[in-house]
């Protein structure tokens, strides 16, 4: 299972140099990984990003081949403006990948972390 991490608030300088630390010893080991870690300011930060529509969108993306926007605003009986837009937003945010083979989005779970 491949998951994104997602951490909101709290000292995200001080977890970003322990994750790299980290990943350098794993990589002087030769292990192999992959990690997709996000950070969000705040709460309000990360709610901008993911709405309930753009988690249906994340959700369809993950199940199905998705070969353009177009297609999946056709899909989900939605705007292709209001499609577009989110799809650029979860793209910038990390958690789509977007080329010319269509719309990705390579990972099963989104853990969060939040800080209070």
């Amino acid at each position: 299972m491949s998951k994104v991490k997602i951490t909101v608030g709290g000292a995200m300088e001080e977890d970003a140099s322990r994750r790299f630390v980290n990943a350098w010893h794993r990589a002087e080991r030769g292990e192999a990984f992959h990690e997709r870690h996000l950070a969000f300011e705040s709460w309000d930060a990360l709610a901008r990003v993911m709405t309930g529509k753009r988690m249906e969108l994340l959700r369809y993306v993950r199940r199905h081949k998705v070969s353009s926007v177009r297609a999946l605003a056709k899909a989900l009986g939605r705007d292709y403006s209001n499609v577009h837009a989110d799809v650029q937003a979860l793209a910038a945010a990390g958690l789509l990948d977007i080329s010319d083979g269509g719309v990705q989005a390579d990972y099963d779970v989104i853990e969060t972390r939040i800080a209070i």
